[in-house]
């Protein structure tokens, strides 16, 4: 089938926000093997050996080797998880067996705890020099580009992530030598970067503290963790600086789980409770505005999804929608503006949505059918709409939609497969669902992330620098809109408390890499299909369009689209056909 490329006026959105706000339409800016009893981790670590040789040092040492070994045989450095239920075990037994480490063993008694130095030991050092060492090369680059009487720091302030990023390679570097009441601020590069801000500082030696408590975490030193996080609470604040917020949150986090582990806390959650999707949920439609409107993830990834659909129906008359996260509709209503205006003279016959939703959204989905409706009927487009509703998306069968004779089906993923994740017997039957329904192509919209990995150590470090970048989006995008900022950093918080503090099956936060979605994918026979140049020209074009445009990136891998800020990689975007 011939694709035709369309203007950008079929998806202006500067139009579309005018009909979002005349209909007060919004979104939300968040949204080989058969049987997926287990997921494919991927993993980018550089596995440096450790220098410190005393008792306690080599806490994941044999993993490191162990990972050495595999790396020549999968460069990827393959990591598979298995979620059966039935196999899950204490978050305790999963260190002895990830780490391989028969023999190590943590003391029992506080007093024991007290009196024993364990010098740091997580993986995370491992984690924190490749971090550190990608930013001392982009400090390097960003040097050799300015005048001699320019310095970094004079030119731009250290961004939230940066911040994190010279506290974790300060700490790799002096972490020898790091005690419980102090910490080391010496810069670990030895660039001439002129002088650190006094707040600048202060913040390096707090994330310093937080890195040293999760250190203790991970080697099970629980009181000595649960200090140093009284300090970090202390210092930080979740409404004062970005950096200040991230160390806040993820110090909640890691008392939680210090608490689960030492038995205070009990409660155990099912996957299917899921409180940052239930958040997102709850969202009102004037955070939604706001968010649409001022951070340039949603619209880019928006824009480049709708364009691919119209360029895949471009010669159909009757075209049938399956949306998995439709809430407010704003990308329904460009996709309807560009169907009208397609520049072939292919008059649409129908254009049917289907929306899938739980029944706790069902006021919200219904109450969109309206206004899509009322937007097609201003537009003279022939329209059908229809919702289905069920308690649990496990329930979801081919027989829930009414696929119609020579209909084109498209489906539109926005950060929907994610929060499946932790189910994976629920993802696979709504795969199967999908494919039987033969769509001609589905967009899938993701967090571009590795928070899904067995290892604690893993999870933090990933974690603390994808949400640092993400705080300083919010910090730098909505700085005047502080409600709706402490809204959506409410909704991140429970995300960093399901990664950081729970386990097992209360894990439900469980964000995975496209990489890792290409290889599931795959067991479905579905193959990726490229955006058009046109399609990645325009999105660029809508990044530079918002205020604060510049920091965010706009970045090809393979046939998709990873977008970023300040490089930092946040969303993917990408575009399947079934074979």
């Amino acid at each position: 089938m011939e694709i035709d490329h369309f203007s950008s006026t079929a998806l202006d959105f500067k139009g579309v926000e005018v009909c979002y706000e005349y209909d007060t339409i919004r979104e939300v800016v968040f949204q080989g093997k058969h049987n997926f009893s287990e997921i494919e981790l991927m993993g980018e670590i550089d596995t440096l050996p450790t220098t410190d040789n005393r008792k306690g040092s080599n806490f994941f040492k044999d993993q490191n080797q162990q990972q050495l070994q595999e790396s020549k045989v999968d460069n990827l450095m393959l990591e598979e998880v298995n979620f059966d239920p039935d196999m899950q075990q204490k978050p305790t037994q999963l260190f002895h067996e990830i780490t391989g480490l028969k023999k190590h063993r943590v003391a029992g008694s506080e007093a024991v705890e007290y009196n024993k130095q364990v010098p740091p030991s997580l993986t995370s050092l491992e984690l924190l020099r490749n971090y550190g060492s990608r930013f001392k090369r982009v400090i390097e680059q960003n040097i050799s580009t300015l005048s001699n009487t320019e310095t970094y720091l004079d030119h731009q302030k250290m961004s939230t992530e940066e911040i994190i990023r010279v506290a974790g390679a300060s700490y790799v570097q002096y972490s020898a030598h790091w005690n419980d009441s102090f910490c080391l601020s010496m810069h670990p590069y030895g660039l001439d970067l002129g002088s650190l801000s006094e707040e600048e500082t202060s913040e390096i030696e707090l994330a310093q503290f937080l890195l040293a408590a999760a250190e203790r975490v991970g080697c099970q030193q629980y009181e000595r963790a649960r200090r140093l996080l009284l300090h970090c609470e202390w210092n930080s604040s979740a409404s004062a600086s970005p950096v200040q917020r991230v160390i806040y949150h993820f110090s909640k986090a890691l008392l939680e789980k210090i608490y689960k582990e030492t038995g205070r806390v009990t409660t155990f959650k099912g996957p299917e409770n899921n409180k940052e999707i239930e958040l997102i949920q709850k969202m009102d439609t004037c955070n939604s505005l706001i968010c649409h409107q001022k951070i340039p993830f949603n619209q880019v990834m928006q824009f480049t999804g709708i364009q691919a659909i119209v360029e895949h129906v471009a010669s159909e008359t009757k075209i049938h929608l399956i949306d998995l996260g439709l809430k407010f509709g704003v990308h329904c209503i460009a996709l309807m503006q560009a169907l009208v205006e397609r520049q072939d003279n292919c008059t649409v016959e129908i254009f049917k949505i289907t929306a899938i939703g739980l029944n706790t959204c069902k006021a919200t989905i219904e109450e969109t059918g309206k206004r899509l409706t009322n937007f097609a009927e201003s537009l003279s487009l022939p329209f059908s709409y229809d919702a289905v509703f069920v308690t649990d998306i496990a329930e979801i069968s081919e027989y829930h939609f009414e696929i119609g004779e020579d209909e084109a089906v498209a489906v539109y993923s926005p950060y929907f497969l994610r929060s499946l994740v932790s189910r994976p017997r629920c993802l696979e039957k709504l795969m199967r669902v999908i494919r039987n329904i033969k769509p001609i192509i589905m967009i899938v919209l993701e967090v571009e992330a590795n928070h899904n990995s067995p290892s604690f150590a893993k999870r933090f470090i990933e974690a603390l620098f994808f949400y640092s970048a993400f705080f300083d989006c919010l910090e730098t995008c909505l700085k005047q809109e502080i409600e709706c900022r402490m809204t959506i950093e409410a909704i991140l918080s429970e995300g960093i408390k399901s990664i950081v503090a729970m386990e097992g099956e209360e894990r439900t936060v469980r964000n995975v890499k496209i990489d890792v979605w290409r290889r599931f994918f795959a067991r479905y026979r579905m193959v990726e299909t490229a955006f058009s140049e046109p399609s990645l020209y325009h999105a660029e074009l809508v990044a530079k369009e918002f205020a604060f445009g510049k920091f965010c990136t706009v970045d090809k891998n393979g046939k998709c689209l990873i977008l970023g800020w300040k490089g930092t990689p946040m969303h993917s975007i990408s575009a399947w056909r079934f074979l």
